[in-house]
């Protein structure tokens, strides 16, 4: 069985995620150190986690197996999450494979480098109607070849 497991704080997709989720009858875990207010349905978890450094990422962590989906812009969970054989995917639509998690985490500690030595400004840009919609599409393709991929191992 698929479930998906959200980091769910910072998420900006969590509506999107919950109707791809009803689609396929998919199980849904929303973990959070603050009460969410969303109605997902009787498929949707909260998980209320207490709040502290990386509480809610060891909960997913702890909890995510093969063949489950998380979402999450958090890059050591995705490589927590991967190395237990899940797929994950980032707010963006953009997926985290075992491929991509090393380059992904050599980027992420040498811009945490470059902010402590001034040299680097964080700019994000506002999340617009293409990304959700990138973000969908990559959702409904990852779910397919994730149920696909569970049945075919017995």
């Amino acid at each position: 069985m698929v479930d998906i497991y959200i980091d769910g704080d910072a998420c900006p997709v969590k509506d999107e995620i919950l109707r791809v989720a009803e689609r396929h009858a998919l199980q849904v875990h929303l973990v959070s150190n603050a009460w969410l207010r969303i109605d997902g349905g009787p498929k949707l978890n909260k998980v209320l986690v207490p709040d502290g450094p990386d509480v809610a990422d060891d909960w997913i962590a702890d909890h995510i197996s093969a063949h489950d989906i998380c979402i999450t812009g958090d890059i050591p969970l995705a490589a927590r999450c991967i190395e237990k054989g899940a797929s994950v995917l980032g707010h963006t639509g953009k997926p985290f494979t075992p491929d991509s998690i090393g380059m992904a985490l050599a980027m992420r500690d040498l811009k945490s480098q470059l902010r402590e030595a001034g040299e680097l400004k964080d700019h994000h840009a506002g999340f617009k109607k293409a990304d959700r919609s990138r973000f969908l599409s990559a959702l409904e393709e990852m779910v397919r070849a994730v149920k696909v991929a569970s049945q075919t191992i017995v």
